[in-house]
C-alpha cells in the first residue's frame, strides 16, 4: 500500500474519532419553577372568574340566576320613568324601524291593545290589569297587523316579575300571550268576530329569559265555517325561536247575541285616524285610514 494512501486512511479515522467525542448533546429545557406555573394558573383563574361573573354562560345563568329586586310600585315617579324609558326603547328597536320602512309598510297598520279598555274592567283582567306594570308587562304590546288580518307581528317586553324559575319567563304566561295573540288573528277572520279557544298546542324550543323584548308572530292558516286555524311563534330579537304554537278557535253559536264592543277594545281596533309618530308625522301617509 502506498504511503500516500495509508496517510489518507489514518486521517479519515482520526476525523471520525474527533467528531464522535466532540459532539455536544442538545441542550435540555430548563425546568419551570413551581411558583411560576402556580402564578400562571392563578392569573388565568382570576380572569376566567371575572369574565364569567360579568358575562355568565347561558347554562350558568339558567342554573344560578342573579337575584333581582321586586317589581316597583307603579304609582311612584321611578316606576313612571322606567316605563317611559322602556317605551322609548321599544319605539327605537331596529326591528320596528325596519318594519315601518319596508316597501309593503302600507299593507300593515299599527295598534296598541288595552289602551282603550275601561279601568273598571281592566282591574280584573289578567294581561290588561293584573300583570300590567313595571317589572311585568310594563308597556302595552305594539301590534303590526296586515290589512287583510291574516298576519300580525307583536313586540312586547317581558319583565323579571313574570318568571317561573328565577330569570326565566313562566311557560304558562307564554301560553297566555300566544293564546291571546293567536285568538286576535282568528277572531278577526271569523264571521261574527267572536271566538273562543278550542285547542292550543305548544312546543317550547328554548328558555325565554326575562327582561327582554320578544316578538310574537301569528299567521292565519284556514277558516272553515265557525272554526279558525292559526299558527304562530315567539322569538327573541335575534330571531331565535323560543315557543311555537298552533290553535283552533271556534265561534259560539250564540255569537250574534253578544256585545263585541268590549272585545274590540281589548284587542285593539284598527285606527280610523292617521297614526302619528312622536314627531307628529303620519306613520302611513300613503294610505287612507278606514
Amino acid at each position: 500500500m502506498s504511503s500516500l494512501r495509508l496517510l489518507r486512511q489514518l486521517g479519515h479515522r482520526n476525523s471520525l474519532a474527533q467528531a464522535r467525542f466532540s459532539t455536544v448533546p442538545p441542550s435540555l429545557p430548563k425546568a419551570r419553577r413551581p411558583w411560576t406555573m402556580l402564578a400562571a394558573v392563578t392569573t388565568a383563574s382570576i380572569v376566567a372568574g371575572t369574565l364569567g361573573a360579568i358575562y355568565p354562560p347561558p347554562p350558568i345563568a339558567i342554573l344560578y340566576p342573579r337575584p333581582a329586586p321586586a317589581p316597583m310600585n307603579p304609582n311612584t315617579p321611578e316606576a313612571q320613568a322606567y316605563t317611559e324609558d322602556l317605551e322609548e326603547k321599544l319605539q327605537s328597536l331596529p326591528l320596528l324601524q325596519k318594519l315601518r320602512s319596508q316597501e309593503d309598510a302600507k299593507d300593515w297598520y299599527e295598534v296598541r291593545p288595552y289602551q282603550a279598555f275601561p279601568e273598571e274592567r281592566r282591574v280584573n283582567h289578567l294581561t290588561a290589569g293584573s300583570l300590567r306594570g313595571p317589572g311585568k308587562l310594563a308597556v302595552y304590546p305594539l301590534l303590526r297587523v296586515k290589512n287583510d288580518e291574516t298576519e300580525s307581528i307583536i313586540v312586547l317586553h317581558l319583565g323579571r316579575g313574570l318568571c317561573g324559575h328565577d330569570g326565566i319567563v313562566h311557560g304558562g304566561l307564554l301560553a297566555t300571550l300566544l293564546d291571546e295573540s293567536l285568538g286576535r288573528t282568528a277572531i278577526c277572520n271569523l264571521p261574527e268576530r267572536v271566538g273562543v279557544t278550542a285547542t292550543l298546542s305548544l312546543n317550547y324550543k328554548a328558555p325565554t329569559m326575562a327582561d327582554q323584548f320578544v316578538v310574537l308572530r301569528t299567521k292565519m292558516v284556514e277558516v272553515k265555517g265557525r272554526k279558525a286555524y292559526v299558527s304562530g311563534h315567539i322569538e327573541d330579537l335575534n330571531g331565535t325561536r323560543l315557543v311555537e304554537a298552533s290553535a283552533m278557535f271556534v265561534q259560539p253559536r250564540y255569537a250574534k247575541l253578544l256585545n263585541t264592543d268590549q272585545l274590540k277594545k281589548v284587542m285593539g281596533e284598527r285606527p280610523k285616524e292617521p297614526l302619528l309618530l312622536a314627531d307628529g308625522q303620519d306613520l302611513h301617509p300613503e294610505r287612507t285610514h278606514r
